[in-house]
């Protein structure tokens, strides 16, 4: 299965490496440089790459490429999910994962490791029963290990790992007993020069945040279920109940966890929050070009837009640009030829515009097409596909727990061509 784990940073150096089977020599990763160097950015590389003996599949999260090294054919998705689940583990562990952070807590980082796949082969993957067997560093800890010698390593076996939820601990007590619900929408979209929708779909997850007493059953129903439609489950979702009632029904992990991710591709069925205006135009004969830009909200059922940023990479013609924003402020840099334009909250009365003037390279042609803009912005308290959470249930146990539940939207790739 599974052989060895590389830990790549962003300046191409192998800073943590795990062999499960047998020793692969680092050399393995040169084929990895090589498509690194292909690829124009990093989250363009490859995530499968045939080299003659081995595969290498990469996952790039955190600025950290994570390639899993495989001398058989498994399923793709299934090693790439795993590495998703190393990477989780490690913030879920340290609380953010970083270089850094792996290089100060490399022991514990090995302990997990060794956990998490036996003999390349996944084993305990689940964050309940891995802080059972290795406990989570705190500073207290860490001193007691210093000077005792001992690990982090736990001296019993995990409760959960012998019952029939091994994703929940047994015997958890809390004296404020609360769930949380976070529905994060992220939309991926392309619009043309005439503000005509090309592409639009939205990926969204229901994250979860719970901390109850006991061994909690809970039911999470929506007002419009028929929504998700192309979705998956974390493995304590009873998958019948949904299928026949469309309700959630579940005994929950312990703290944090991804109840279901979902995919909206329906045209009908995405709102797109924003609307660019643009007007950006290269003459002939002149060495001045237009530009003008005014970025407003549309279908957002009068909730803000914030965070908003605009990045457009310019055309090698363009020496330097004279811009004037009516609200936030913008850099252009005249190497990479880059646009960036921090823009913050939008005020619907009054629209942020961007426009002034743009040098040009004098004597040289019309460029080819014009640049594409692309948007970074977020909405909080609204899920753009409509999908409202009704009600949240809970069975099994007596007291009343905090409930809450958190909606945002928020661009992934949102692309206007001009």
């Amino acid at each position: 299965m599974i052989h060895s784990l590389f830990l790549i940073n962003s300046s191409g150096d192998i800073f943590l490496e795990k062999h499960w089977k047998s020793v692969v020599s680092r050399s393995v990763c040169d084929y990895f440089f090589e498509a690194q160097e292909r690829a124009t950015e990093a989250e363009n590389v490859p995530p499968v790459i045939p080299t003659p003996h081995h595969y290498l599949l990469s996952v790039y999260r955190h600025k950290i490429f994570f390639v899993a090294v495989i001398q058989t054919e498994v399923p793709p998705l299934f090693v790439i999910e795993f590495l998703h689940r190393v990477v989780d583990t490690f913030q879920d562990y340290f609380g953010v994962c970083s270089e850094p952070v792996i290089k100060d807590n490399v022991v514990v980082v090995y302990e997990v490791l060794e956990e998490m796949l036996d003999n390349g082969f996944p084993l305990a993957t689940e964050s309940n029963i891995l802080k059972e067997l290795i406990k989570p560093p705190t500073i207290l800890r860490t001193v007691v290990n210093t000077i005792t010698g001992s690990t982090n390593v736990g001296d019993q076996l995990p409760t959960g790992q012998l019952s029939v939820v091994p994703w929940r601990r047994t015997g958890v007590k809390y004296t404020n007993n609360e769930a949380y619900f976070d529905v994060i929408e992220e939309i991926d979209a392309i619009i043309d020069k005439s503000g005509s929708t090309i592409t639009a779909e939205i990926q969204g997850v229901i994250d979860a945040c719970v901390k109850l007493t006991g061994m909690p059953d809970l039911t999470l129903s929506f007002m419009n279920p028929r929504l998700l439609d192309d979705v998956s489950f974390h493995p304590c979702v009873r998958f019948k109940r949904w299928e026949s009632e469309r309700i959630l029904s579940f005994i929950p992990p312990d703290g944090n966890f991804r109840l279901l991710s979902y995919h909206v591709s329906a045209q009908n069925l995405v709102a797109i929050p924003v609307y660019v205006k643009h007007n950006i135009s290269f003459r002939d004969s002149s060495s001045l070009g237009r530009f003008e830009i005014t970025v407003g909200p549309k279908q957002t059922m009068g909730k803000t837009i914030e965070g908003v940023t605009v990045t457009s990479q310019m055309p090698r013609g363009v020496l330097n640009m004279s811009l004037t924003p009516s609200q936030g402020t913008h850099t252009f840099d005249p190497v990479t030829k880059m646009l960036s334009w921090d823009v913050g909250k939008i005020n619907p009365q009054k629209p942020p515009n961007l426009k002034g003037t743009m040098s040009l390279q004098a004597g040289a042609s019309k460029p080819d097409e014009n640049p594409t803009i692309n948007l970074q912005f977020k909405i909080q308290q609204l899920a753009i596909s409509g999908l409202k959470v009704n009600r949240l249930d809970m069975y099994g146990e007596k007291y009343k727990p905090f409930k809450g539940i958190k909606y945002m939207t928020k661009a992934g790739k949102f692309q206007v061509r001009t």
